[in-house]
This record gives structure tokens, C-alpha cells and sequence, in this order.
């Protein structure tokens, strides 16, 4: 799949952004934050291939156990749009469920291992 330019936003719209990725090979994570938000993410990308259109200021930050990953989430909705990675700070991945026009739930997933990185229990 080739690499598309795609309109997302959080639930309530304050948030609006457009990124350049595909969106298979789709992933998900099971460390402690993504088992319970349960998302389904892009392919990492470049930290330039996002770009925020408007709502930058409703970003609330969100990092845990290394403090490395950085989590975005709308303060007004709560939904996470997208996050800075773990593994390289240099790349992100966009929740699939924000995207315009892209359904989930019809995308084939693999589950990355990231409860392995963690440096505290059942992080």
C-alpha cells in the first residue's frame, strides 16, 4: 500500500490533523496503556509526515513508566489521536480509529510486544 495523505481529528473536532502513512501493516501494543485504550495504530512515521491543522492547545500530554513515548489526547473529548513511540523518538503512529474514511475494524492487526520494554511491573 502506498503512502496516502490522511484527514483525522479527535471525537469532538477540536483537534484536526492530516499525516502522511499507510495504515497497513495496522498494529496494536500490549502494555498496560494500550491494552486499556485499546487502539489500533498506523505503521510508525516520520515525526514530519504529521501535521497538526488546529486544536494543538487541546493536546494534553500523557507518559508513563520510561517517559520516553509521548500520548496525545484531547482534553475536551479524551480521545488519543496519535503518540510519539518508545522505541524511536523520532517516529509516530496515528490511531486508526481518528482517521477519516478508514474503517478498524476491517484491517488485519499484529500485537507488538511492548509490555517487554517496560522498566516497572505491568507497565
Amino acid at each position: 500500500m502506498s503512502t496516502e495523505l490522511l484527514q483525522g481529528s479527535c471525537h469532538c473536532g477540536t483537534v484536526k490533523f492530516e499525516v502522511h502513512t499507510d495504515v497497513q501493516p495496522a498494529g496494536r501494543c500490549n502494555c498496560s496503556l494500550c491494552r486499556r485504550k485499546g487502539a489500533l495504530m498506523t505503521p510508525p512515521f516520520a515525526a514530519g509526515e504529521l501535521k497538526i491543522l488546529q486544536g494543538e492547545e487541546a493536546l494534553t500530554l500523557y507518559q508513563f513508566n520510561t517517559r520516553t513515548a509521548k500520548h496525545y489526547f484531547c482534553k475536551h473529548c479524551g480521545i488519543y489521536p496519535f503518540h510519539q513511540t518508545r522505541r524511536d523518538p523520532q517516529l509516530w503512529r496515528v490511531n486508526i480509529g481518528c482517521l477519516e474514511g478508514v474503517d478498524p475494524y476491517t484491517l488485519e492487526a499484529s500485537v507488538a510486544n511492548g509490555a517487554s520494554l517496560s522498566v516497572v511491573e505491568d507497565a
